[in-house]
């Protein structure tokens, strides 16, 4: 896995991991179970999808300003603070 990318895989990973219903309307509903209130709503699937990713991505950015404990997901943790080279190594 490339660090520099850690982000888009998070989002990735996670998106595979998402659960989509057709409702009785004929639109569709998607979550991501591990991501609590990561929930969309679209009226053909791919629109459901898209709107899925966007609220991750929101839920991802608002839950690291605010501290709060995103769930790791394929391995990849979020919380974890980063490592940082000295100054004098560059």
């Amino acid at each position: 896995m490339n660090p520099q990318f850690i982000l888009t895989n998070y989002v990735e990973q996670a998106m595979a991991l998402a659960v989509y219903d057709k409702l009785k309307d004929g639109s569709f509903t998607g979550r991501i179970p591990e991501c609590l209130g990561v929930v969309a709503f679209g009226s053909t699937l791919r629109w459901c999808e898209d709107e899925l990713r966007s609220t991750l991505e929101d839920w991802i950015l608002v839950g690291l300003k605010l501290g709060h404990a995103l769930p790791a997901i394929a391995g990849i943790d979020l919380n974890q603070e980063p490592l940082r080279e000295p100054v004098e190594t560059l």
